[in-house]
């Protein structure tokens, strides 16, 4: 009895995609029997041939997709002529089997190996890392999978078929679609992280692509406060409670370098007296959990002292969400006259320049107070200032006089 065996790609119009794109579905019909399933490739309608079952574009993407689709239905061919010559006959449901991989042991593909490296990264939210790393790690996943679908017409992929010219064009997506190089170069970092991952568990993989690549970073020119713009900022009186609140919350990060998050979280349990009879922060770095303790000035014990026992939460100073804080020091900058993008991130700079280091404190304290695990991390933070490099050069010009003034005094 003669077979017949036939493919067909066509639309399934009532599910278009966010990008108004319908999925490409593929049927096998073997004398009659049917099975069929979503090619996970997709196309707008208007560039459809229902014909011909291609796409009718002669654009770079739509040639791609007509050779995907020709290699899909080469291989469905080639199962059908293995099947019919192993068995005798062939039923449309094990040719899609065989073609997904569907009850066989099968590699998975990058983005499987994602998911479930995101999945674990979650379990160790709260406990050795934090949700805004955990949100990266997603973002990353999204972002690859919208480069695939811009540049390839596909979501998905298998490890090995990542080499440095994905890489590569990856890294240039990235740049072109809004990512400074460092940004851009934070997500590549994150992506051969979860290769990794898929290395480790498993995956057979020979070459690592990523020895090709090379990361390099742009230095940052790290915006700071000067004592004079503290004092105006801390000295200014606001007619709104809202902004009276940002900047009281600001400045004392200014003063203790602590990060916003950590600001955020103290309580009076985190203020103690410590052997040295002063105040003290006493917590752990959210981001680290690593010992910061600080010694606090008079200017954030004021603060303290003004909203002792006035939240509801128990919390030391009245906070808002990060973003709606950054919102609120734009404004404030903007009334005192201060023409610097000031952010919460800012006042950790600031304390590590202007508050310590240029005032002669030692950058390994300034390091155990940032809560910093290496110098190499605190000298990132702080930027020396010209004013500083002028005490110093000032103070050995001193000290030279008075050795030439000895010498002459002697001789």
């Amino acid at each position: 009895m003669k077979t017949t065996f036939r493919v067909l790609f066509y639309l399934r119009k009532n599910r278009l995609n966010g990008n108004r794109m319908a999925p490409i579905m593929v049927r096998i019909t073997i004398n009659g029997e049917m099975s069929q399933f979503n090619s996970k490739l997709s196309v707008l309608p208007e560039q459809w041939d229902t014909k011909l079952g291609r796409c009718s574009s002669r654009a770079a993407d739509a040639l791609n997709l007509n050779r995907t689709l020709d290699s899909i239905k080469v291989r469905m061919e080639e199962i059908y002529q293995e099947q019919l010559k192993e068995k005798g006959y062939v039923c449309p449901e094990s040719i899609k089997n065989i073609l997904l991989g569907l009850g066989t042991a099968r590699a998975k593909s990058f983005i499987e190996y994602f998911t479930e490296h995101n999945d674990h990264y979650k379990l160790k939210v709260g406990k050795t890392t934090s949700q805004k790393t955990y949100s990266r790690y997603e973002l990353t996943k999204n972002k690859l999978q919208e480069f695939m679908r811009v540049k390839y017409n596909i979501t998905d992929v298998m490890p090995t078929d990542i080499n440095s010219i994905f890489i590569e064009s990856f890294y240039l997506y990235l740049m072109e679609h809004s990512c400074n190089n460092n940004t851009a170069m934070k997500f590549v970092q994150r992506l051969r992280t979860v290769f990794d991952f898929a290395i480790n568990s498993g995956a057979e993989i020979k070459i690592n692509p990523f020895a090709q690549f090379k990361f390099k970073y742009d230095k940052v020119s790290r915006e700071v406060l000067t004592q004079e713009e503290i004092d105006t900022i801390y000295k200014k009186e606001f007619t709104s409670k809202r902004l009276t609140q940002v900047r009281d919350l600001f400045i004392f990060c200014c003063y203790t370098g602590l990060a916003y998050t950590d600001a955020c979280k103290l309580t009076a349990a985190n203020i103690r007296k410590s052997f040295d009879g002063n105040l003290w922060v006493i917590t752990k770095r959210t981001k680290t959990k690593v010992d910061s303790n600080i010694m606090l000035l008079d200017i954030p014990i004021q603060i303290i002292d003004k909203y002792t026992g006035k939240d509801k939460d128990g919390k030391l100073i009245p906070s808002c969400s990060n973003q709606k804080m950054n919102e609120y020091l734009k404004e404030i900058a903007e009334i005192c006259g201060i023409e610097k993008a000031i952010s919460t991130h800012i006042a950790r700079h600031t304390f590590a320049t202007t508050v310590t280091l240029a005032n002669g404190v030692p950058i390994e304290s300034v390091s155990k107070m940032l809560g910093h695990n290496s110098i190499r991390t605190t000298q990132i933070y702080a930027k020396v200032l010209d004013m500083k490099v002028s005490q110093d050069m000032s103070n050995l010009a001193l000290k030279l006089n008075r050795k030439k003034q000895y010498k002459e005094k002697v001789s």
